[in-house]
């Protein structure tokens, strides 16, 4: 796989349960238990998902005595928002464009036709 930081924050994001444990630290710091506690799944399954997402500096994890937090870094999904600006702004320009004929053909459902053709 790519070094990049954007292919490994969209490698990262491409699993779902690593896209649920994001939405989980988007509430709050956690633990590894408390990220694992909705899964059916191992801890140390859920480990090698902590590890992917903090290689991808999607999160961090802390250390306060035997408590080991992770929290989330926001930096590559911002990094990923930026990325997705100008296909937004393309789809928004279609979407207008849609949006355009669609008021066009309903002034004029005659002109259909010849939109038809």
């Amino acid at each position: 796989m790519s070094g990049d930081p954007l292919s490994l924050t969209l490698a990262a994001l491409a699993d779902p349960t690593r896209r649920a444990i994001l939405a989980r630290l988007a509430m709050g710091e956690a633990t590894v238990n408390e990220l694992a506690e909705p899964f059916d799944i191992s801890l140390p399954a859920v480990s090698k998902h902590l590890k992917v997402l903090e290689r991808a500096k999607l999160i961090s994890r802390g250390r306060s005595a035997q408590w080991r937090p992770c929290r989330l870094e926001a930096e590559p999904l911002q990094a990923v928002d930026g990325w997705l600006a100008d296909y937004r702004k393309l789809w928004e320009h279609r979407l207008d464009r849609l949006e355009d004929y669609l008021a066009a053909i309903q002034r004029d459902p005659e002109g259909r036709k010849d939109h038809q053709k």
